[in-house]
Parts: C-alpha cells; sequence; structure tokens
C-alpha cells in the first residue's frame, strides 16, 4: 500500500530541482549515445544531407575530426555507414567485400587517430547494390543462404581492418551463426556481433536511404520479405532468441520510439544489453518539429532519448548524440530549463 492523501503527498519529491536529481528513476549521458556517421569518398568533404539537417556526408579526413569531438565528449563509438556512387552499385554488391573498400580504409584511419573510440560497422549489402536491397537477388526473390555467404566475408574484412563491432543489419535467418563460427576461425575473437535482431519493415527508413543512395534504387518495393512486420511483437521475442543462441554480444531493437513496447519485452527476456536506433526518420521528425517552432530541439531530444533508456535500452544510435552530448555538458543551460520548468 502507498498510503493516501494527506498524509502522501508526492509533490513532495518533485519541489525543488535537487530532489528531482536525487530521485530520478533513468539517467541520460553521453556514455549511452553512439554517433552514426556517413562516410564518402574524397578529400575536405563535409557536405550536408538535406534529408537530415545537422548530419554531413564526411570524407575519411573530415570523419577523423569528427571521432575526436566524439571521443572528447565521452561518447563511447560511432557506427559507419557508406555512402557509394551509383555507378560503383553492383546487383551483387561487391564493394562490400573488398579489403582497400570504403569502410576498411575509414576503420584504419580512425583507429590510428583516435584509437580510444569504439567502431561499429554496418553489416549489409544494401549500400552496395544497384537494386537497394540488402541481400542478393536470385529468380526474383532475396536469396537468403547465398546472401549470408557474402554477409560473412564482409564481416571478415571489417574485422580484419580493425572494426570492433560487426552489425549485420540485414536480417537474413542464420547469419549470426555464420558470422560468429568465421570469426572464431579467423582468430577473430574478440570482435563483437550487434545484431540488428529486431528489425521492422518501416517507413522511418526513408531520410537514411536517401543520404545513403539507395532510395531511388529501391522505388517503392519495400524489404517485407525480410524485415520484420510492424504489427508484430511476440516475434520479436523469437529473433532475439536465436541471434543470441548463435553468439550475439548485443541485440538491437530498430525503429526506436514507435517500438518501446518491444524494447521493454526484449530487456526483460534477454541478459545482453540491447541496443535501440533513433532512426533518421524519428531524428527528421524532431528536427522539422523544433523548426516549426513546436518545441526546442534539444529538449525534446533528450526526452525521447531518456525514453529508451526507461524502456531498457543499454545503448541508443543517434544522430543527435554530438549535439546531445554537448547539451548534457552544459549544466548552465539545462540548470536554466529545469529552474523554468522546461
Amino acid at each position: 500500500m502507498t498510503g493516501k492523501f494527506p498524509a502522501v503527498r508526492p509533490r513532495r519529491l518533485r519541489a525543488a530541482p535537487w530532489v528531482r536529481r536525487l530521485v530520478r528513476e533513468t539517467t541520460l549521458t553521453a556514455a549511452d549515445l553512439v554517433q552514426p556517421l556517413f562516410v564518402v569518398e574524397g578529400s575536405g568533404i563535409e557536405r550536408p544531407i538535406p534529408a537530415l539537417p545537422g548530419v554531413d556526408h564526411l570524407s575519411i579526413d573530415r570523419l577523423i575530426e569528427t571521432a575526436k569531438k566524439v571521443r572528447d565528449l565521452g561518447i563511447p563509438a560511432v557506427a559507419l555507414f557508406p555512402v557509394i556512387a551509383a555507378e560503383l552499385k553492383t546487383a551483387d554488391g561487391r564493394l562490400a567485400v573488398a579489403a582497400d573498400g570504403l569502410v576498411p580504409r575509414a576503420v584504419r584511419a580512425i583507429k590510428a587517430a583516435v584509437p580510444e573510440i569504439g567502431i561499429i560497422c554496418d553489416v549489409a549489402l544494401d549500400p552496395y547494390t544497384d537494386h537497394g536491397h540488402d541481400g542478393l537477388i536470385i529468380d526474383g526473390k532475396i536469396a537468403n543462404d547465398a546472401t549470408v555467404e557474402v554477409l560473412v566475408r564482409q564481416a571478415l574484412v571489417l574485422a580484419e581492418a580493425g572494426c570492433d563491432v560487426v552489425a549485420p543489419s540485414d536480417m537474413m535467418d542464420g547469419r549470426i551463426g555464420a558470422i560468429r563460427t568465421a570469426l572464431e576461425q579467423a582468430g577473430h575473437t574478440d570482435t563483437m556481433i550487434l545484431s540488428y535482431a529486431v528489425k521492422y519493415a518501416s517507413v522511418f527508413y526513408g531520410p537514411f536511404r536517401a543520404a545513403v543512395g539507395s532510395a531511388s534504387a529501391l522505388g517503392v518495393k519495400g524489404k517485407h520479405t525480410y524485415q520484420m512486420d510492424a504489427a508484430n511483437r511476440q516475434e520479436a521475442l523469437r529473433e532475439v532468441a536465436l541471434d543470441v543462441a548463435e553468439g550475439a554480444d548485443l541485440v538491437m531493437v530498430k525503429p526506436g520510439m514507435p517500438y518501446l513496447d518491444v524494447i521493454a519485452d526484449v530487456r526483460a527476456a534477454v541478459s545482453v544489453p540491447v541496443f535501440a536506433y533513433q532512426v533518421s526518420g524519428e531524428y527528421a521528425m524532431l528536427t522539422s518539429a523544433a523548426a516549426a517552432g513546436a518545441f526546442d530541439f534539444l529538449s525534446a531530444l533528450q526526452e525521447s532519448l531518456i525514453a529508451f533508456k526507461r524502456a531498457g535500452a543499454s545503448g541508443i544510435l543517434t544522430y543527435g548524440a554530438l549535439a546531445m552530448a554537448r547539451y548534457l555538458a552544459d549544466p548552465q543551460r539545462r540548470a536554466d530549463e529545469i529552474s523554468h520548468g522546461r
């Protein structure tokens, strides 16, 4: 029993900033965040992405500068996504397994310049295929097992380059076990696997697909034969259980905000860390609403990220990681907002 009014007045614990901080159940710090970064060929490139305000395409030299900012703000890791020229994309996504490809070179450069930063590398074919899908197309269908063979090669290339975490985001069946076996056999026993175990077929990926140039190739054709149905909740637990059994060190729920119930379910079901991805469409909605005067962007971003933590996420990929880390490091601004009740 909790008692009753007036003996019990819950507002006593909300009356002053100091007591609110003292009894706060969920905290958000820079150490909870991962900064996704888009890498392009060339040098001196820092090109804004129209669909993602505040996010840029970066050449490797500028990527290193950003990685240093990430480190200095206390963000533990970056997640790399390649932007491949359309004329270099192929049906089989062959550049995904090139040892001297864009991402392996970026990994080596960051590790040489900013060794303290963890590097998470996407394992999927969609940035490299001319059809925009995550897998090989054979007889008009996404071929699961043939795709897994390529994903294994891609993961090994990334591990050889020095990637700390390979992150299969393709949703092919069996790829976690195949990748784990290959990593062990190749001596990459310390390379972690972050499985996009629960990835829904979502409209919220739109700005990301525009950023990596897969949207036009994919067209109106969706990824519903391999990504999960948005209506399904129990299926998420099955996917997670399979991937943990196959050797995943961490699991991901994606998108984030529309699936907080799933994050909470997964957190309760497994003992491995659970990550969430505040995907491009979620981030773009916040920036658009803030630009329209609906609210302060950083306050809204913080509230949304706290929701992920409250649901049980151990870590959060968000395009606003750098902005949020700066905000969290600015106690005066946050104190002003707290004192004004914002």
